[in-house]
């Protein structure tokens, strides 16, 4: 009797851990991360009889967590590439929005800007539309302002969500190592008893984890798991957590730079923090958002370099050389403002560099850290922070001041004190949004007129025509000093005379008094080809016959023709230059001469389009991967109900029944004592 008490005991003892178990799986149905488990039974040894062995019941051998660990290691990194490509569809949709948007990208202030300059052109003594030009060139400054303040926020956006998945990483992380340490302290383990709602929760603070950053896991002794970095640094060894955490970097203070403390010794880890957000957040910063910082600085130092230029060798209202429209882009602090010391540098930190743009329709959108090195510190090599490689290579002089030449800017050393590992970073273009400004205050100072005219002589015999002339420069390309032509307010020093020696060769002679012109110093005599157009300057600013115009000839000439070339003066109603200056919107005057400033903005709405479309599909596919993994791991751990519901019924069957194999057992001893009395 006490052998059938002892099996149905045995039955009922394992079905109500099987039950125990089933109603587990049912409540834990919705808990994130959670692996289903069942009972696995074994038949208890039997006892030999003489009628052979007889069972002796069951044993509960093992509670199993069904869990595929291929599986959970691919849901863990679908997580972490899906994160980070939503990540980075979220921040490119908010930059491509800002860039592209009507009302707040640049395009539309620009083409206001650019009519209003043509609608002037018409009416160039109009001081309502001259009014008009100068409001829509604040515009064109407002929103270059306006957007560059808008990336300043996104940027400062990106780095407080650095910082808060930083923290969110540290807590996960110190909660793995906790969990690690419990798990192999675990009763039973040296039994194959697993802790498994100590695996589900480490599992589920692992798949947090990475999507965060990618991380890769390392099963050890224990039960326990190392979390390595991508290039092999630990993070979680055992029970010992490291600590991620970000710093200002020290080569540029706007940006953050990821470090790691392993027991108090700190490595900077940037370039291992890929994938989930962090890398998400990492990526877009610089695959989206310095390039569109440096782009839109390129298009406003290309913009005020033009605009400034043709204004310069323009009249005003009141007869004066335009100046400056907008701010000067080479001024002394903007120079100096483009190049940032590394703070790592070593003392005495006395070097004085500044970027000089000598070329804006060269210059290329990026940065570069020039790097010195030998013993004395002055070599140096200059490198692409986008592609890595070194552009430019050297040795600075022992005297400075020194350049270092590069398409469309100069690097100007001017003094100091340099030494092996010295970084500078080189930024031409970054902060240029925020550095234009309009100096044009008055409306009579809008120079729309040309400062230069031609008068034909009454008397001349033949049909030979001159043209009212082309401004090039009023200060030496090469030199940067002003020419001699416009040395003196509201006059050409000399006005000049174009005097036929015969039909084939002229002379340029100084017309102060164009009654009796005196021959130049040194004498100017050209020939003349009839049946072309012939030009009487040189366009070489090291020629002594340059002069900063330029005027042309055709038609047939004969002896003692002449012409006047002298200032405009009373041009009032010349628009000459206000045609030139409206011209600049379609002119190309970026990227060598391919691209308008529209079109170079254009360039970058649509780059930063392109990537936000490639984003969002690589996003979608993430998603779809992540949904896909997801399934097949709940296919093998997840809970279904309706199987669970199946199984209470089943064991609950087994329990009832084993109840009843306990009550025959205690009927037949009922049975056996009753025959005794």
């Amino acid at each position: 009797m006490a052998g059938l008490i002892g099996i149905g005991l045995s039955g009922i003892l394992g079905h109500q851990s099987a039950l125990n178990t089933t109603g587990n799986n049912i409540t834990n149905a919705n808990t994130p991360g959670y692996s289903r488990q069942e009972v696995q039974f074994d038949t208890q040894a039997g006892r030999n009889t003489g009628n052979g062995r007889i069972g002796s019941g069951v044993s509960v051998e093992n509670i199993r967590r069904l869990a595929d660990q291929y599986l959970v290691d691919q849901v863990r990194a679908d997580s972490s590439l899906y994160e980070e490509q939503k990540t980075l569809n979220t921040e490119l949709s908010r930059l491509d929005d800002l860039l592209g948007g009507e009302d707040t990208g640049l395009s539309k202030s620009l083409n206001n800007f650019f009519a209003s300059l043509q609608n002037a052109a018409e009416d160039p003594a109009s001081l309502p539309q001259r009014q008009l030009v100068l409001s829509e060139a604040q515009g064109v400054v407002n929103r270059f302002q306006a957007i560059q303040q808008e990336l300043i926020q996104q940027r400062e956006l990106v780095k407080a969500q650095m910082n808060e998945g930083v923290e969110d990483a540290n807590t996960l992380i110190k909660s793995i190592a906790e969990l690690n340490l419990a798990i192999s302290e675990s009763p039973g383990l040296a039994q194959g008893r697993l802790p498994n709602d100590l695996l589900d929760k480490r599992d589920e603070a692992l798949r947090k984890l990475s999507e965060q950053l990618k991380v890769r896991v390392v099963p050890t002794d224990g039960q326990q798991v190392n979390v390595l970095l991508n290039n092999g640094q630990a993070l979680v060894v055992g029970a010992e957590a490291s600590q991620l955490g970000t710093r200002r970097n020290a080569d540029d203070p706007s940006a953050l730079e990821f470090t790691l403390n392993n027991g108090g010794r700190i490595t900077v880890v940037n370039e291992q923090v890929v994938g989930g957000k962090l890398g998400g957040l990492r990526r877009f910063d610089q695959e989206a958002l310095r390039p569109a910082f440096d782009e839109l600085g390129r298009v406003a130092i290309a913009l005020s370099d033009a605009m400034n230029h043709q204004h310069e060798i323009g009249m005003d209202l009141e007869g004066d050389l335009g100046g400056r429209f907008f701010r000067d882009i080479n001024s002394p602090e903007l120079q100096t403002a483009r190049v940032i010391a590394s703070s790592n540098n070593q003392p005495p930190q006395n070097a004085v560099l500044g970027v000089e743009i000598t070329d804006s329709s060269r210059l290329e959108a990026g940065a570069w850290t020039l790097q010195m090195s030998g013993t004395d510190g002055r070599n140096y090599e200059l490198i692409d922070q986008q592609s890595g490689r070194v552009v430019n290579q050297g040795q600075l002089p022992a005297q400075l001041p020194a350049e270092i030449s590069m398409p469309g800017f100069n690097i100007r050393v001017e003094s100091g004190d340099f030494a092996e590992g010295d970084r500078f970073q080189i930024q031409p273009s970054r902060q240029a949004a925020s550095d234009i400004v309009l100096e044009v205050e008055r409306e009579e100072d809008l120079a729309f007129a040309s400062p230069i005219r031609a008068v034909t002589d009454n008397g001349n015999s033949g049909d030979a025509r001159i043209d009212q002339g082309q401004m090039l420069a009023i200060r030496n390309p090469l030199t940067n000093a002003p020419l001699p032509a416009f040395s003196q307010r509201g006059e050409l020093s000399p006005p000049l005379m174009v005097r036929f020696i015969s039909d084939s060769q002229y002379e340029i002679l100084d017309a102060t008094d164009p009654a009796v012109p005196q021959p130049l110093n040194p004498p100017v005599i050209g020939d003349y080809q009839q049946g072309i157009t012939n030009k009487l300057f040189s366009e070489d600013p090291s020629d002594d016959n340059y002069r900063g115009f330029q005027f042309a000839i055709s038609g047939n000439p004969r002896a003692g023709d002449s012409f006047i070339i002298s200032y405009n003066s009373n041009g009032v109603s010349d628009n000459r230059n206000a045609e030139l200056l409206a011209g600049l919107a379609t002119r190309n005057t970026m990227n060598d001469g391919t691209q308008s400033f529209t079109e170079g903005y254009a360039g970058l709405v649509e780059r930063i389009g392109v990537q936000t479309r490639q984003a969002q599909l690589d996003s979608d596919s993430g998603k779809t991967l992540l949904e896909q993994s997801n399934n097949q791991r709940e296919a093998v751990s997840g809970v279904n109900l309706d199987e669970e519901a199946g199984r209470l019924i089943q064991y609950q069957a087994a329990y009832n029944a084993s109840a009843r194999v306990m009550g025959v057992a205690q009927d037949l001893f009922d049975t056996l004592l009753s025959t005794f009395r």
